[in-house]
């Protein structure tokens, strides 16, 4: 894992949106660095994935409607 001082803070990463979807991907990937390992203010947040586990919208849906 990285430091966190040297982590992107996501609340600091801004894509145009007029670009199309495929560059506006790669502008947020520019600028995060690392889609799975950033900070949100004092927050890190690490992103992993299981591959047999629950898909990312599955548990989003289980932490917002449970």
């Amino acid at each position: 894992m990285n430091d966190t001082g040297s982590l992107v803070d996501i609340s600091d990463v801004s894509v145009d949106k007029n670009l199309s979807k495929d560059e506006r991907i790669a502008d947020y990937v520019r600028q995060i660095k690392n889609p799975f390992c950033f900070r949100c203010g004092k927050i890190t947040v690490h992103a992993k994935f299981a591959a047999n586990g629950p898909t990312l919208e599955e548990c989003l849906l289980r932490l917002f409607y449970v």
